[in-house]
Formats: C-alpha cells, structure tokens, sequence
C-alpha cells in the first residue's frame, strides 16, 4: 500500500486532506476551495500563494489583461499566456468536479451507487479516468460480464476468493439459477475480478510505472479501407490518401512524438486514411501479471491451485480486455491534448505578433485587392483611414492600349491624392500585379512621386467584406470594395482592422480544424483582448468593434458607449464613463486603465460640434438627476491629463504624491523636463523606497513611471517594424542554392516558420534549422522561437520551382 500512498502524496494530495473512515461513515476525498489550489499549483507548476490570488482574483470577475498589468504584484508578475493557463487549468478542474458530483447524483438516483464505487469516482483526477469507472453503468451500454455475474449473486464468492479462499467451493455456487456448470462459475468470478483489477487505483498506478519505465510507440499504417478506395481511383480521396503518405509506416516512441505529427496522425485516422495503434511491450503485461498474483491480488489465505489459475486467468483478461483499452485511450488522449495545447499556443503567438505589428502612420494608402476577371479593386485612404477614393482597374488580360489607360488613370489617381504607399493583397493575380506596379516604379511612371508597395496577407478581407459589421460600417460599397479599403487599413492599422475578422479566418497557426473549437476560441479571444487594451484605444474616436475588445468591456457596452458618445458629444474624462449605461464598478474598474482621452482628438471633436450651425449650449455645473439613471453629481466636469496615460484611475492619488515629489506637473506628462526629474529622483533613491514613501507597492510606482515618461500618444507598436515597402520585385527562377537574403516571418507552425523573401513564395525553415546559437538569447527559452513579423537573415537551400516550394536555412534574427 505504501507505493500508492506515495504516488498520492505526489499526484493527487486531495485523498488526505480528509480525515480517515471513522466507524461504518467513509469520508470520500471532494474537490473543495482548500484542495483546488494545491492541484492547481502542482498541474501548472506556479507556487501555491500565486495560484491562490488568481483563483480569488478570477472568482471578483478580474481579467486576464487587469490582473497582468495592474496586479502584478499578486500574480508573481506573470504572463498573459501564464496566467490564462492557469485559469483553463482552474477552469477543468471546476469541471471535472461538478461532472463527478453529476455522475454521483445519477448513479445514486439508479440504485447503483456503493461506498466503493463513490470512493472510485471521486478519486479520478482526469476526465478519462471519470468515463473509464462510469462507462459500465452508463444508460444504453450494454450490461458488462461483471455486472451479470453480479447479478448472479457472484460477488461473495469473489470476495471470498481473495479473502478466504479456503472455504470457497465453487460446486456450490453452480446451483443458483442461471449457472448450471463450475466452469461457469468460475467464469462468473474471473469477469468480476478482472473488473475490481482494472478499477483498483493502486494496480493502475503500478502498470502506468511499469508502462513510464517501457518503450511504449504509437503506431500508424494505411488502412485496408483507403487502399481499397485507392486501387478504385475514387478521385475525391487520392488528394488526401497522398497528404498522409508519411504515416503509411509510421512508428514513434510516445515521449517523443512530435505535436504536429499527433495531430496530423489524429487526421488521417478521422479521414479513414490511417490506422492507428499504441504498442506496449509483452514485458509489461508478464511484470504485471507477475506482481498481481504475488503482491496486490494474492489471496490472504492458502488456496488451491485451480483458484490461483483462476485468479492469473482474472489477471490476464483484466490486463487484455479492459486495461489494455484505458491504456490505449489514455496514451492517445494524453498525446492529442499536448498537441492541441502546442497547437493553440501556436496559433495564440502568430496572433498576438500580427496584431501588434507596427502601424504604418501618417501617410496616404491606397489598398489593391488584385484580380483578373473581375479588375483589381482599389480604395485610396487617408491618413486616419478614411475612404478618399474607390475604383475598378483592369490591369490585366486586356489590350496593351487598354493598360496603358488604366496605368494613366492609376498615375492620375495616386498624383491627386498625393499617395506613394501601395498594398496589394496576396490572393490571385497578386503576382501578376506586383508585377504591373514594379515595372511603371521601373521606368519612373508616378515621377514625381517616389512610390512603393508592399505584399499583405488578405486572409479574411472577403468574409469580413460581407459581414454584418462591415455592411454598417461601408453601406454604399460594394463587397468587393470593402475587401481593398480593409487591405489598405490592416497596415496602417494592423489591430485596429484585424479585430474586425474572426482570428481563425487570419491563415495563421496549423491543424485549426483538429484541435478543440471551444479552447482555440477562448484562447484567440483571451489573446485579442490582452492586445487591444495593452494598446489602448481612444475612446472617443474608436470603432464599437475595436471597443468590444477591451477588458471588462462587451458588445452591448460597447455599444451603449458609443450611443452615449454620438448623443452627448466626446467624452472629456474616464470618470464620464460611470455614467453609460450597464458601465458599473466592475466593469469601469476592468477597463479605465486601458481607455485613453488624447487631448488632440478631444479638441479636434469639440471644434467639429461649435462649428454646427446651432449654437453650443452654455456650459453648467452638473445637477444630481433625480429618479432614475446614474448621478453626475461626481463626475468632474474637466479633462485630466492623467486620462492619456495608462495610469488607472485607482493610482491617480499615487502620481499626483510623485508629481509633487519630484517638482513636477500633470501639465508637464511626457516632456523631456519631467523625465529627467524622475529619473534624477529613481537614481538618488530606489524606486523600492520611493514606494515605501509614497505608501504604495514598487510594481504600482513603475506603471505611474512608465506613465508620466512616455511621450503623448505613446504605442507600444512603435517598438514593431511595420511592413516592408519595396520597388523591384525578384523572381523563384533568380533564386540559387546558397544565396544568403533577408526576409520577414510570414507564419510559424509546430514544424517550422515560414518565411517572406520577396519571391511571391513563403519559403520554410525547418524546426530542426532553428538552433540555439542562431538565436537572441532573450528567444531561446521560447517554443519554436519565431514568430511573424520578425525579420530574419537566411540562406537558401533547395528550390523545387515545379512544387513552388523553398527550403532555407537560419542563419540568424537580425534585431
């Protein structure tokens, strides 16, 4: 007993934080506020104290980007992608526990329920193991060879077997009815011991060691179905039947599988493509059939040579029919959620490094989504994003002279509106108009205009273009229109348009389709929303889409805010926020700190409004409304320069004690003056006594630094490169094994990163070409460690221009 104590004592603390049976009562081990954490904290590796605080911060409806940045001193100062492990982790363990109280309600509401089965219940610390004890009592499942030799009235004798079998005759036994032999009495007592062995936690504990101290492999081969549909060339399958053709003899250790082939094995059985099957040596079954007759299943008393053959014979079928089976699915279960973990990790860091790639500001744009048929559809926009102009351009399969007039229409268009930044989306005939565009940049057509362009992924920019949200947002533009003008806006603002498309329409990430909707979903959503209030946005000329996506801000708040701002004008301050309706505490708690009030904009709207033709109405003191509605009898009527920071209101009384400490004002936020009063101040004592001073924690005081320090108008964005604007465009034929280029990150899946060159062609760097030393050393602890958007230096390896593809090699991150 002493081995499944200690495996207890490691796995599952839950099983002693209960005091032991006292009497005839047992006392099950529950999952209860006091034993999730320490699961919690052993699952995901975060210290218990930390663990502690998310759950309590979780549970005052805190979020994810609230608690990163305003509460770091209670999180450890994890990370986004940390702490929403632990809450998914928090979250299934909440799960597991309310669907095994469910089972336990059922069970007993049946009849069937027994001390011995509530304790097998309670003590499954995953789903898997949940199912393997409650799938025979199941409604609708067929009566288990257990459950009918039960029923039979066989479970004294094999009670008695284990205990006493010295008194055990099995002849008499065969006299009940429904038996009519030994044999089948014997028969009777192996299905129920088979089922005690493979239900005992002790003896699944020991065969899952004997199983980690083996080589177990998973298995895949072709299956009988798909050869048989390939020899009948059913053409719909020979596309996929070849996608899988690696697997067709397929053999790996589990502990070093990678996620991608999991996950690409997982798809090729659902296709019927493949068989699959985990192999666990013979030497497992002979150790553990060995250790059950001679330690945990030996009988306490003599017994006769006929019952210790009953009892290896109860040992093998248990092992081969049921143990077996759990194993298998256990192995496959475990391998398929650390690949979809890889995968939506993935997918979640191509996310957050597209929507954060730098904004191409201050310029006009015109956005090109190319086409042959139908013309290539083009949508000048301004410098904040307004449509100036839209238009059809048919630069292809026409007449030399028909060509020569769009070129001149297109010359005429980018003179007028002083334009010299061109995106061209990289759907069909993006290569033929990248082409169009670098031949007139050739000859000098736009002179005087020095004009680039650069290649965009367009994923999405047509599902969105027929949306809901863009049909209110362009009612009188064609859907093919709205696909350029989003081209155009996803550089000069990449988060701004990007959280208008549903992530998993981006072309991001790998196996989407294979992994679970519901965690993809949450994680994607989990990571949008980190981003957009780490941005922050300015509340008062900000998109409802872009609203929605703030911490503690939904879609009906977004919405009301956005009523309030058209029917009372621009918001002056974050306080004004209290007074939008379904805007409470909580929710203006969660996303003060991430909205933003830039002086400019606000000027900016409040001239637009004196300059309507009725006059402005004379400014009064606020009234306290009487009835119902929110008061304004609180909310100051002024702006404060602390609301274009990203100081939280909760910490203004904090700034303003520092302000005064270092002789400076909120009239001076960002000016070079203030910054080097504080820096002066930080330098002649630490930041950890000028905390102690100003009676605050040191974490508070950096973000009130932070705060007062960065220039007006300050984007974290500006760090990122933005795209890459080019003149020549360079052919897959001038390509040559050898040649060293530099290129951007285009994608990153669990096999490899995919890289832009400039050849109208991703090429792939293999996972394998991704070594340590090529690497910063602030990316060497992260999986895979590029991510989109990261420029590269690579060298050419292999170029198979019949199959377009490109096989690279890194030589190193240029920073």
């Amino acid at each position: 007993m002493c081995t499944f104590v200690r495996y207890c004592i490691t796995h599952s603390p839950h099983f002693f934080f209960f005091p032991p049976a006292t009497g005839n009562k047992i006392r099950f081990p529950k999952f209860t506020r006091q034993i999730l954490k320490p699961v919690l904290s052993m699952q995901t590796c975060v210290e218990r104290w930390v663990c502690e605080n998310i759950i309590k911060l979780l549970r005052e409806e805190n979020t994810v980007p609230f608690m990163v940045r305003y509460r770091k001193e209670l999180i450890n100062h994890m990370d986004a992608d940390a702490v929403r492990d632990v809450q998914m982790n928090y979250e299934s363990l909440c799960s597991l526990s309310k669907k095994t109280q469910s089972i336990i309600q059922t069970l007993n509401k049946d009849g069937v329920l027994s001390n011995e089965l509530e304790w097998d219940l309670r003590s499954c610390r995953s789903a898997d193991e949940l199912d393997h004890v409650y799938s025979p009592y199941k409604k609708g499942s067929k009566l288990t060879k257990a459950r009918r030799a039960k029923a039979l009235g066989l479970e004294e004798a094999a009670s008695a077997l284990m205990d006493s079998p010295h008194t055990l005759d099995l002849s008499v036994c065969s006299c009940v009815k429904g038996l009519s032999t030994v044999e089948e009495v014997a028969t009777g007592v192996e299905n129920i011991l088979a089922d005690m062995i493979a239900k005992d936690p002790e003896t699944l504990t020991y065969v899952k060691t004997l199983c980690e101290r083996s080589s177990i492999t998973i298995q895949s081969s072709v299956s009988k179905t798909a050869l048989k549909e390939k020899e009948q060339e059913k053409q719909n399958k020979s596309k996929d039947f070849d996608k899988f053709h690696l697997y067709f003899d397929f053999t790996c250790n589990v502990q070093r599988i990678q996620p991608h082939q999991t996950l690409a094995i997982n798809r090729g059985e659902s296709l019927k493509i493949l068989s699959v099957k985990v192999n666990v040596p013979d030497r497992v079954k002979t150790d553990f059939t060995t250790w059950c007759i001679n330690n945990r299943w030996r009988p306490k008393t003599f017994a006769r040579g006929e019952l210790i053959a009953l009892i290896r014979n109860a040992v093998e079928d248990s092992f081969k029919r049921l143990i077996l089976p759990f194993l298998t699915r256990s192995y496959r279960t475990k391998l398929t959620c650390a690949a979809e973990k890889e995968s939506i990790a993935m997918f979640a860091r191509n996310l957050r490094t597209i929507l954060l790639v730098g904004p191409v500001r201050g310029c006009v744009i015109m956005g090109v989504d190319p086409g042959f048929r139908h013309g290539c559809k083009i949508a000048i926009l301004s410098q904040t994003s307004q449509i100036q102009h839209t238009d059809v351009l048919y630069l292809h399969n026409s007449g030399f002279a028909t060509r020569q007039k769009e070129a001149e229409k297109l010359r005429y268009l980018l003179l007028k509106h002083s334009c010299t930044k061109v995106v061209i989306g990289n759907g069909t005939a993006c290569r033929e108009t990248e082409s169009f565009f670098s031949d007139l940049i050739a000859r000098r057509f736009f002179h005087p205009l020095d004009v680039s362009y650069c290649i965009t992924n367009e994923a999405g920019a047509s599902i969105y273009s027929v949306s809901p949200e863009a049909v209110k947002e362009m009612p009188e533009l064609d859907p093919n229109l709205r696909s350029a003008v989003s081209i155009g806006r996803r550089v000069q603002d990449p988060l701004a348009e990007l959280v208008k498309i549903d992530p998993k329409h981006l072309g991001i990430g790998t196996y989407q389709h294979d992994v679970s909707s519901g965690a993809l979903k949450a994680s994607l959503d989990g990571v949008v929303q980190e981003c957009v209030s780490f941005v922050g946005v300015d509340i008062n000329i900000c998109s409802e889409m872009l609203m929605r996506h703030v911490a503690g801000l939904s879609a009906g708040r977004a919405r009301s805010i956005a009523e309030w701002r058209e029917q009372k004008g621009p918001f002056i301050n974050r306080e004004q926020l209290k007074l939008v309706k379904g805007v409470g505490p909580k929710s203006y708690q969660q996303c003060a700190g991430f909205i933003r009030l830039n002086p400019q904009t606000l000027h900016s709207s409040r001239t637009k409004e004196a300059s309507c033709d009725q006059p402005a109405a004379p400014e009064e003191k606020p009234v306290a409304k009487k009835g119902k509605g929110k008061s304004t009898a609180n909310v100051p009527p002024s702006f404060n320069p602390l609301d274009q920071t990203c100081i939280h209101p909760e910490s203004y009384h904090v700034a303003q004690k520092f302000l005064a400490l270092v002789g400076g004002s909120v009239d001076q936020i960002g000016s070079a003056g203030l910054r080097g009063c504080v820096e002066s101040k930080v330098r002649a004592s630490s930041v950890e006594d000028l905390a102690s001073t100003l009676q605050t924690t040191p974490e508070t005081l950096k973000l009130v630094i932070d705060g007062l320090t960065q220039p007006p108008g300050f984007d974290i964005r500006q760090s990122k490169d933005p795209a890459d604007f080019k003149r020549g465009i360079v052919s897959m034929n001038d390509l040559r094994v050898g040649t060293v280029l530099t290129g951007r990150v285009d994608n990153t899946t669990l096999f490899g990163a995919f890289v832009d060159i400039g050849v109208g062609r991703s090429g792939l760097i293999h996972k394998s070409k991704i070594t340590m030393d090529k690497l910063p050393v602030s990316q060497r602890r992260r999986s895979l460690a590029l991510g989109p958007g990261e420029r590269v230096e690579v060298r050419v390896l292999d170029v198979d221009t019949e199959r377009g593809r490109i096989s690279l090699d890194l030589i190193r991150v240029l920073q």
